[in-house]
């Protein structure tokens, strides 16, 4: 069976050896370095998708263990899939629902056969297995999914770490043995934990595999931010050059740049929408909490030169008289704001790839950037 989706290096930038490239899918093509909103329950939060797609957005994701538990798969397939269920007609990338499993912490137990654990919405036994998972997401008909997979908790000691990655590894066996959808595209998981020779394995193993593409999982778990990158650092001469590599759930500037920096083509986070609807904004300068008193008279906007809807139409002033209103309109414009940045800054990032310049910018964004006002 060919890969429905497939990844093309156009370039390594010869200043950095950050790569630019582009993901083929079954629902159009995805650039990369790319950031990748996620849209939880098959919505980004306060967003429609005419408004994502005047951002710029690519790609979008959606949660499979909250999707499995509302509305059901079944019923979003009996809609016709996720992209019209949703009424998106771009990709979609769909997790395994491992981590909001691993988070459920004393509401779960983990087995050699799945994952068992209670729904948070009404405490109802539940099962998911690699098995499971592969029929959630062939349900849905994201044309990415991810296979089930274990996360460390941080820290944890080598042995556990291990066990986690061996089942790790066991589980994407049976993830792809069980995988049939013809249009959908497959990708392992790196895991390991905060150990060398164990990311090492993981990457090596999964490598072996032979998936279409790779996500980098158990990082952004709480560890310092060295940690992670020293991470990256060891398993980027083991990822395969010729398939796109996912860091998982890793959403902030500096994150981006670093990653990128070291071989990551894809990222994904809910900060950004998360953050906006309490008032807080991406700027090239750091955050800004627009609730604050000091922008009740500030009729600038958001962030001066932003070519999104919130800053060329509305003041700081505005958006935060309609935060201490609690209209919900202040939320919507910082989350536009919010996506159109981080998406805007991909997109500085891929042009900067392309001309050889990205440690200049990389050094530019730093010199700009108040890391005291990082997230």
């Amino acid at each position: 069976m060919s890969n429905p989706v497939t990844f093309e290096l156009i370039k390594t930038c010869k200043q950095s050896g950050a790569r630019l490239g582009v993901v083929h899918t079954p629902h159009g093509d995805i650039p990369t370095p790319i950031y990748m909103p996620v849209g939880t329950q098959a919505t980004v939060k306060a967003m429609t998708p005419r408004e994502m797609t005047e951002i710029g957005t690519k790609i979008m994701l959606s949660n499979t263990y909250h999707l499995h538990l509302r509305p059901g798969e079944e019923l979003v397939k009996e809609a016709g899939g996720i992209h019209k269920f949703m009424s998106w007609d771009k990709p979609v990338l769909t997790d395994s629902g491992g981590f909001q499993v691993f988070s459920l912490a004393a509401l779960r137990k983990i087995t050699e056969e799945g994952v068992s654990f209670r729904s948070h919405l009404d405490g109802s036994k539940r099962f998911i297995s690699p098995e499971v998972s592969m029929d959630i997401q062939m349900a849905l008909g994201s044309d990415i999914a991810m296979a089930f997979d274990v996360c460390s908790p941080y820290p944890c000691d080598h042995r556990t770490a291990e066990e986690a990655m061996h089942r790790t590894h066991r589980w994407a066996e049976r993830c792809k043995k069980h995988h049939t959808r013809e249009d959908q595209a497959l990708f392992g998981i790196v895991q390991g934990a905060f150990y060398d020779d164990l990311r090492i394995e993981s990457a090596k193993t999964l490598a072996d595999m032979d998936f279409p593409g790779y996500g980098i999982g158990g990082l952004s778990v709480g560890e310092p931010k060295p940690i992670m990158y020293d991470m990256l650092e060891k398993i980027e001469p083991y990822m395969p050059k010729n398939k796109p590599r996912y860091l998982m759930g890793v959403g902030t500037p500096d994150c981006f740049l670093e990653g990128v920096l070291r071989g990551v083509d894809m990222f994904d986070c809910v900060l950004a929408t998360r953050i906006a609807r309490n008032g807080t904004c991406f700027t090239k300068n750091g955050r800004l909490v627009i609730r604050n008193a000091t922008y009740a008279h500030d009729f600038g906007p958001i962030e001066e030169g932003c070519d999104c809807y919130a800053c060329q139409n509305f003041s700081r002033a505005y958006i935060r008289h309609l935060f201490k209103a609690q209209e919900i309109t202040g939320g919507r414009l910082a989350s536009i704001h919010n996506l159109r940045f981080l998406i805007r800054m991909m997109e500085e990032i891929r042009q900067a790839i392309l001309e050889d310049r990205f440690l200049d910018y990389r050094k530019s964004f730093y010199e700009n950037y108040d890391m005291t006002r990082n997230f």
